[in-house]
């Protein structure tokens, strides 16, 4: 079990962030995660929880600093806005801030505007995904660096220091289209949930992911399968996945568990009554340690 930390609207600050996360590590989470948006659309046509983000890789360094066990994932960063090598030393940095405790969330993005934004075409975004992380495996396995592709070119020099985690940070693919999971099967150590992938469609993921994994010749033992679960606390049930009272909540993550999933997180930031720059941070805060304490592991 791992939480989401505030990273989006109001409760975001410096102080809820240290809370909630040296909480989450009392109460024996193992994870925690982040998430990244760039450019809210002055229409207001993507939800409130979007509006605010702090970015996650600020996050992650922050979080390093202030915590002492738990891993510290970002689910997701969108490979397109960045350099291979550029992003490959901020999460080298961010490893060794921690001690070897990231885990590197990496996609492809969904946002036109954030890719006109970035200055970098939505188009084929699967083949620069694809050779992006070729470069920036590079960059982590390589000495000295070398690195050319349809995309991206790194010349020949020295990129350090390297990270703590040997040969590189886990590398966790997100996307629920049929060419995300098979990429992720086929060169990734684990894949991460859109955040209202239905508990159903888990089985035929799984296995797009592990055929694949297994027609590239690995081995997908120990592969992660990590679910989003984008909480919602209510008086009363409701029938979306994750929404509604506590003891429904739960019900929906044991579902999760009996699919095969390996790890689930709780993110209440996608909640447009906590996640929201015009919720009340005080109550956002009672709610997420009341959160924090009914999803504890073993509570």
């Amino acid at each position: 079990m791992g939480f989401g930390i505030p990273v989006s609207g109001s409760w975001a600050t410096p102080r809820n962030i240290i809370e909630i996360c040296q909480a989450a590590e009392r109460l024996g989470y193992e994870s925690l995660w982040s998430f990244q948006r760039t450019l809210y659309p002055a229409d207001s046509s993507i939800p409130a929880p979007y509006r605010s983000v702090h970015d996650p890789l600020a996050i992650s360094a922050f979080v390093a600093g202030v915590t002492e066990r738990a891993r510290i994932g970002t689910a997701i960063i969108n490979l397109p806005f960045y350099a291979p090598l550029v992003l490959g030393k901020a999460l080298t940095s961010i490893d060794v801030l921690s001690d070897g405790r990231l885990d590197a969330g990496l996609g492809l993005g969904w946002n036109a505007n954030e890719f006109a934004a970035a200055g970098v075409p939505i188009d084929r975004r699967g083949a620069r995904g694809e050779d992006f992380l070729a470069a920036l495996h590079a960059v982590w396995t390589k000495d000295p660096v070398d690195y050319k592709g349809e995309f991206y070119e790194i010349p020949t020099g020295y990129v350090d220091p390297r990270p703590v985690q040997q040969p590189h940070p886990p590398i966790l693919l997100g996307g629920s289209a049929e060419p995300a999971l098979r990429r992720a099967g086929r060169i990734a150590d684990g894949w991460i949930s859109a955040s209202r992938f239905p508990a159903s469609a888990v089985p035929g993921a799984v296995a797009t992911i592990k055929a694949a994994g297994e027609e590239a010749g690995r081995d997908m033992t120990g592969f992660r399968l990590v679910i989003r679960a984008a909480t919602q606390v209510r008086a009363e049930d409701e029938e979306q996945q994750f929404t509604g009272t506590y003891a429904k909540i739960r019900r929906d993550i044991d579902g999760y568990a009996e699919h095969g999933v390996t790890e689930l997180f709780v993110d209440l930031n996608f909640d447009a009554q906590i996640g929201n720059p015009e919720a009340d941070p005080a109550e956002s805060m009672r709610r997420g340690h009341e959160a924090l304490e009914a999803f504890a592991p073993g509570a």
